[in-house]
């Protein structure tokens, strides 16, 4: 596909810009603190019951930590614009990085190496994340959207993509705990693997587009193409 000729998007209000720049540090920082909270509770719960779909959440915590530190890291910047390229090269390497683990793991519980308990805990911990991780994805991304920030909108990408794996985890605990399947987490992790190997893909290319948001975030317009 070619892009079209409608021209770049209208520079922002420098106060509005300012003040999305603040909305992106804040959710953030919310996003990290929540992150390590889950990390921690995850890590420790999965010990316990030997799950490794919980130390595989918990990990996966962790990698978030990463990505939204890399935002966190651009948006400390007087000029975001100047780091766009460091930050996504990073929020794709932990897509990589995720999909990796996810991929190894599953394999791992499918051919009967591993095989998750029952958790209470893991599974109050999923319920929570499936509620609060896609709020935190829509505010980050309408506000990198409006920003034009390729790296903001795929950092949300990442949040999305762990809303997605406390779905996955919690289906397969309660899956495990009341029918005994312990393969059917490792089904969906799989599939998910794959949507984050995609991600990463659209995230490291993101900033050689022209319209960087809409190749992220394979959105289209009446007039404008993805240019990637």
């Amino acid at each position: 596909m070619t892009a079209t000729t409608s021209g770049p998007a209208p520079a922002l209000d420098p106060v509005r810009k300012l003040i999305l720049q603040r909305r992106i540090r804040l959710v953030v920082a919310v996003t990290i603190t929540y992150n390590v909270i889950e990390a921690v509770i995850a890590l420790t719960a999965g010990t316990v019951a030997s799950s490794a779909a919980l130390i595989g959440f918990g990990l996966d915590s962790i990698v978030e930590v990463l990505s939204a530190a890399a935002i966190a890291w651009q948006f400390a910047a007087p000029d975001p614009e100047k780091r766009e390229k460091v930050a996504l090269r990073v929020v794709a390497y932990s897509f990589f990085g995720l999909a990796a683990y996810v991929i190894v793991d599953s394999c791992l519980s499918l051919f009967g190496l591993r095989e998750a308990e029952h958790s209470p805990v893991g599974i109050a911990l999923a319920a929570v994340s499936l509620a609060v991780m896609p709020v935190l994805s829509w505010f980050e991304r309408r506000t990198g959207r409006e920003l034009g920030s390729a790296s903001a909108v795929a950092d949300s990408k990442q949040t999305l993509i762990c809303s997605y794996l406390s779905a996955a985890l919690l289906a397969g605990l309660l899956l495990n705990s009341f029918l005994g399947w312990a393969w059917a987490d490792s089904i969906a992790a799989l599939v998910i693997a794959g949507f984050a190997i995609r991600e990463g893909a659209e995230a490291w290319k993101g900033d050689a587009c022209a319209v960087p948001i809409i190749a992220l975030t394979g959105e289209r317009t009446a007039d404008t193409d993805a240019c990637c």
